[in-house]
């Protein structure tokens, strides 16, 4: 069984289906259809299309694997939740943690005040910062 735990949890790291919401929160199946609904953005649909299909093969992942494994589904989708829900706390962590060393930096370099620096973590803290995901070289950073 512990061989077992381990696959669920190597495959919950793998196959990441939470959507998450603008402040990094996982998205309500209400915030998707609301966000559907209400632009023409191909951006947009081919990332709710995605989503789609990743939840749909998250859901056949779950089948398969308490199937193998002999557990409930539910079980199982507990297990790939709890752990995706710990993975993204530690990347929201990780982008915190550069932030902040690149703030400190533009706080010895003189291009900002720490209260200013103060300021944008806290605003990326709370999630109004745009760029959540996806920022590095060459792309815009908000």
């Amino acid at each position: 069984m512990g061989l077992a735990a381990a696959g669920v949890a190597s495959i919950g790291l793998l196959f990441p289906a939470v959507a998450l919401a603008e402040d990094g929160a996982p998205a309500s199946s209400a915030d998707s259809t609301a966000s559907s609904g209400d632009t023409a953005d191909p951006r947009e649909e081919r990332r709710e299309s995605r989503k789609e299909r990743m939840e749909e093969r998250q859901g056949e992942l779950a089948a398969s694997l308490a199937e193998e494994l002999g557990v409930s589904e539910d079980k199982v989708k507990a297990a790939l939740e709890k752990i995706r829900g710990e993975k993204q706390e530690e990347r929201k962590a990780e982008r915190e943690e550069r932030l902040s060393e690149r703030l400190e930096k533009a706080v010895s370099e003189g291009k900002l005040t720490q209260e200013q620096a103060d300021a944008v973590l806290e605003a990326a803290k709370e999630g109004v910062l745009p760029g959540g995901r996806g920022g590095g070289p060459g792309r815009a950073h908000g």
